[in-house]
């Protein structure tokens, strides 16, 4: 079964296998999933199962996020809370928000007014980095995680449910300092695979043209949308980091 949807903008902090104690930003509608993928492992369900949305959607205000945040920062300073990162993430696409440049800036700003020592990040899927305004909001945040998970667009489709795949790669190749994140998946049917050798090798290839600062290769840690879904071997997940470092990028498994 997916898990429930976020209730509220902050939530956590969460221990991340990734990002450490993470305090995740969610600037999706309250209860509502917005995104423009369908991934097979999405741990908040299949984006097509979601009702139909009637009328205009309520994106949380800048200003709200700004204030929300803002309290949520000075209440852990003075608690002397431990928090490793200040994650945009959510259940959704975060970079949809049509405000999103002016809350990537307003979260720079207070982050630096407030807890200085804290890194920001983002969680991805990518599609949005051809946007001229996604790319400046990106450029407000120390880490920019940017999902991969394929590199031909057969596999893409059946892993996040998109075939537009060179308008990411192209994005990505001209974003800097990014991280690429992988998970890698297999089903029980053999739909669904993109640990497969030709598979992996069109992935290798888009990571190349790309050059990320890093890559993170992992697999399920919760329930997918699709219940067919099974972990990948640390084994496996090690041979693919392994060819990526081969290529001169630092990759890291999470099992």
């Amino acid at each position: 079964m997916p898990i429930p949807l976020l209730p509220g903008i902050v939530y956590g902090p969460v221990r991340s296998r990734r990002l450490g104690r993470s305090l995740g930003i969610n600037v999706l509608p309250r209860a509502f999933k917005v995104c423009n993928m369908d991934c097979a492992y999405c741990q908040y369900g299949w984006t097509r199962d979601r009702p139909a949305r009637r009328g205009p959607i309520h994106w949380p205000a800048p200003d709200r996020v700004d204030a929300v945040v803002r309290a949520r920062l000075t209440a852990a300073a003075a608690a002397g809370e431990l928090i490793d990162r200040l994650t945009v993430a959510g259940h959704g696409e975060p970079t949809l928000h049509p405000s999103f440049e002016d809350i990537a800036e307003r979260l720079c700003r207070l982050r630096d007014d407030i807890a200085p020592g804290i890194r920001i990040a983002i969680l991805s899927n990518s599609t949005t980095v051809a946007s001229a305004t996604v790319r400046r909001g990106l450029a407000f945040f120390d880490e920019r995680y940017m999902k991969l998970d394929a590199g031909d667009p057969v596999t893409y489709a059946s892993v996040n449910g998109r075939r537009s795949l060179d308008v990411v790669v192209d994005g990505l190749r001209n974003l800097p300092n990014v991280v690429v994140q992988a998970m890698f998946v297999r089903d029980l049917d053999g739909l669904v695979d993109n640990t497969i050798e030709s598979a992996v090798d069109g992935w290798l290839r888009a990571v190349e043209s790309i050059q990320p600062v890093g890559v993170q290769v992992y697999t399920l840690a919760r329930p997918p949308a699709n219940g067919r879904l099974t972990r990948v071997p640390v084994r496996r997940l090690r041979e693919i980091a392994g060819r990526v470092r081969l290529l001169g990028i630092p990759a890291d498994v999470f099992s």
